[in-house]
């Protein structure tokens, strides 16, 4: 994959955090290279392993034909989309459905009209759903003017703020046009707003946003806007200026900035909440020093609480000068909660509401508030929840290329338990892949181990989308291991087993044997052969667990 190896650390994604700064386009083929998804989903990687003639030859062209793509859109003054297919699918019907996906799945709304919101700007398969929640408090009001305020990641050495001051910003769902009366009366106003398109170029702070402005308000002009200024107080200038500047239109004020970077997922629970509260307060020099004091803390692996400092500072004040007076946090979460996301280095996405009422007061929808409950039996209810999320999670990647953010409403669902996702089609195993430890929520890890049997189980090949309608999924929620003194102590039909021996594991659940018609003796010889090991090796030297699990699956469906 060598043309995934020139995109340049600037791409800050901060959606797939590691010890470096890895893009989502870095981030998403690496995890669907591991999960071997290369199918058309959801990027056309398929194609070009299907047809490799084919596949050069469209390269071809599209490398050629790139400078000249560009050049005709510059001729029209428009910026065209820089990272589709990266941060958010390509294919414009993918993307639409994906936004509309989130839409539906969003908080509702916890206050009156907005003047201001803060929305995060990483790839979608992290914080989609948050950017959702932010646009939904908007959702349904007439605005003439929605004005984008992005941050500075791609042009070092740019202080000030940069305007695109005509034409338009192009996604896959068309072309997003820019006020050029309002971009021009900007740029008379203020000596530090300048007309300079390059900041914009390859810029992802703002095109992600896009797609949820042109779903929401269709016909809506722009402002796009990237806001680099020397400090709080020159950011607090600023906004001031531009609600003066808005005082006569019906503008919303949209502030791209993600929360924290690369701290351990608990660091950021503990940290994100604090510069979310400090954000809603509308008060600029409360969140300064909540932000300074959290980046002096000396947190292992923190970089930033907010990489958009600038553009909310700026939308703070400029909701204040247009008459906000409070805030509101609608929702959190970060990479960590995410289905392909890990725990280890997190990013934190956070909406924020600004409105002239007053905000409904709660607590804000993130996971993270949920009372630790003890894993105790699943009620049937909560067993179909959590096969309504598995095979929702499946028919969303397929659909958009996304996956939803686990966030059910039952705190049960929340406590921490290993399981197992069985794929069947036609009564026959499709797939099967679990994780032991019980370190993730139930929600979390049923969603995760439904993707990995979908798309990581090597004995098959990746799902297909056709095959959905014809698939049963079974889930098996598991209780912790437990070291037995050896075979005679596994019950067949009750216990689960996990074996181990010269480096080498395998796992049968409780169900394998007697779907199976094994016998003990039977179901650890084929357990040491599904372990690479000879059949005869668990008699000596091997080292048994087991565990019990609550199984429960769909109905098979109907010919």
């Amino acid at each position: 994959m060598p043309l995934l190896r020139k995109i340049h650390r600037r791409d800050l994604g901060m959606s797939f955090p590691g010890p470096k700064k890895f893009s989502t386009a870095q981030a998403v083929f690496s995890r669907l290279r591991r999960m071997r998804a290369f199918k058309g989903r959801p990027f056309a990687l398929g194609f070009f392993r299907r047809f490799p003639v084919a596949g050069v030859a469209a390269s071809f062209c599209l490398f050629f034909s790139g400078p000249v793509l560009t050049a005709a859109a510059g001729q029209r003054d428009l910026r065209p989309a820089a990272v589709a297919g990266k941060f958010y699918p390509a294919d414009p019907v993918q993307l639409k459905k994906a936004v509309r996906q989130f839409l539906s799945d969003a908080v509702p709304p916890v206050g009156k009209r907005p003047v201001a919101l803060v929305s995060p700007h990483a790839g979608y398969l992290f914080s989609g759903q948050i950017a959702a929640d932010a646009f939904v408090q908007a959702r349904g009001y007439p605005y003439d003017l929605i004005v984008l305020l992005g941050v500075n990641h791609t042009t070092p050495g740019f202080k000030g703020v940069s305007v695109f001051p005509k034409g338009g910003f192009q996604t896959p769902l068309g072309v997003a046009e820019i006020d050029a009366a309002v971009a021009k009366e900007l740029l008379g106003r203020f000596p530090e707003a300048r007309a300079d398109a390059s900041v914009h170029r390859k810029e992802h702070s703002i095109e992600v946003l896009l797609p949820f402005v042109q779903v929401l308000f269709p016909k809506t002009p722009i402002l796009p806007l990237i806001v680099s200024l020397k400090d709080a107080k020159a950011c607090a200038r600023f906004g001031k200026g531009l609600g003066q500047l808005l005082s006569r239109r019906k503008a919303l004020i949209v502030a791209s900035s993600d929360l924290s970077h690369y701290p351990g997922y608990a660091d950021a629970c503990r940290l994100d909440p604090k510069t979310l509260q400090a954000m809603a307060s509308l008060d600029i020099q409360r969140f300064q020093q909540v932000v300074r004091a959290q980046e002096a803390s000396g947190v292992l692996g923190l970089s930033t609480c907010a990489c958009g400092f600038h553009p909310v500072a700026a939308a703070m004040a400029a909701a204040r000068s247009l008459g906000a007076c409070s805030g509101a946090v609608v929702s959190y979460a970060n990479s960590g909660d995410a289905l392909v996301g890990n725990r280890r280095q997190v990013v934190g996405y956070g909406a924020v509401l600004f409105t002239r009422q007053p905000a409904r007061a709660g607590r804000p929808f993130c996971p993270q508030t949920v009372a630790p409950v003890e894993a105790g039996p699943l009620s049937r209810t909560q067993e179909e929840v959590l096969l309504a999320f598995a095979r929702k999670t499946l028919v969303q990647y397929f659909e958009t290329g996304t996956v939803p953010l686990p966030r059910p409403a039952d705190p049960m669902l929340y406590a921490r338990q290993g399981a197992f996702v069985t794929l069947k089609r036609h009564g026959r195993l499709r797939g099967c892949i679990g994780r032991m430890t019980n370190d993730l929520p139930r929600c979390q890890v049923v969603g995760r181990t439904a993707l990995q049997a979908a798309f990581n189980d090597r004995r098959f090949p990746p799902l297909e989308a056709g095959e959905l309608n014809t698939l049963e999924i079974e889930i098996s929620m598991l209780s912790p291991l437990r070291r037995v003194p050896g075979p005679e102590a596994i019950v067949v039909g009750r216990d689960g087993v996990m074996l181990e021996k010269s480096g080498r594991s395998a796992v049968f659940l409780p169900q394998v044997a007697p779907e199976q018609g094994w016998n003990r003796e039977q179901m650890l010889s084929h357990l040491c052969r599904k372990a690479g090991l000879p059949e005869s090796a668990w008699k000596q030297g091997a080292t048994f667990y087991t565990f019990q699990a609550q199984v429960f699956g769909e109905s098979p469906p109907q010919p």
